[in-house]
């Protein structure tokens, strides 16, 4: 894919490792110097150390040519005016960050997928990090739902039980659904008859609820 990338702060700079490895072509729109330099020497991109909000530095980024603009800067007026002008040049992808949620309507309206306050995504991840241990990933679904992906341990009580019997007999909290099973490096579909593993990673979807009650049932920990 060929893929704009506006400013190269904390979440630029990692989505430009993720995207360079993954062999795209990557032009990066950056306007402090310092920061343009300093991502033009550590990455293989295209760097411009100019005003994204620009036409001429959309044009000198060949923007025609975009699968994708993303726009992830510190200030959700510059981000909304990238996303504006990318539309305008019919690219089929926008990506945008926004950190004030009073401005989600206009992003949305643009047609924008968001990805609102990054901020607040770290903290919710920290926080989940301590208060269960057991999670190694998860995704907030909604205000009540979430995804949660754990790795069940030896002494869970869900370790050898089968899928239907553990939800006829409460192992399996109410509220929980096991949507994909990752045993020897192989993800599975679960089914009712598919008997969960110490070592297997599994996704639970649940509701915040249920959230406590699921990590306990498959890695033991008590929170």
């Amino acid at each position: 894919m060929y893929l704009i990338i506006v400013g190269g702060g904390s979440i630029g700079s990692n989505l430009i490792e993720l995207a360079v490895h993954d062999g795209n072509d990557v032009v990066v729109i950056e306007s402090d110097e310092e920061r343009a330099n300093e991502i033009a020497a550590e990455y293989d991109c295209l760097t411009l150390n100019a005003d994204a909000t620009n036409h001429g530095t959309l044009r000198d980024a060949e923007i025609d040519r975009a699968d994708a603009v993303i726009s992830t800067t510190d200030v959700d007026a510059v981000n909304i005016m990238v996303m504006l002008l990318a539309q305008e040049h019919d690219v089929p992808n926008l990506v945008s960050v926004v950190h004030d949620p009073g401005n989600l309507p206009i992003f949305e309206k643009i047609g924008v997928t968001l990805i609102e306050n990054p901020q607040r995504l770290i903290a919710d991840y920290l926080y989940h990090s301590v208060r269960y241990p057991g999670v190694s990933d998860f995704v907030d679904l909604d205000d009540e739902t979430e995804l949660v992906e754990l790795t069940v341990t030896e002494t869970a009580p869900m370790n050898g039980q089968r899928l239907m019997a553990a939800t006829e007999s409460g192992a399996l909290p109410d509220g929980c659904l096991v949507v994909a099973l990752e045993r020897d490096g192989e993800i599975r579909a679960p089914k009712g008859e598919t008997t969960v593993q110490a070592g297997d990673q599994v996704t639970v979807f649940t509701d915040d609820a249920a959230l406590e009650a699921a990590v306990a049932a498959f890695t033991d920990d008590q929170v």
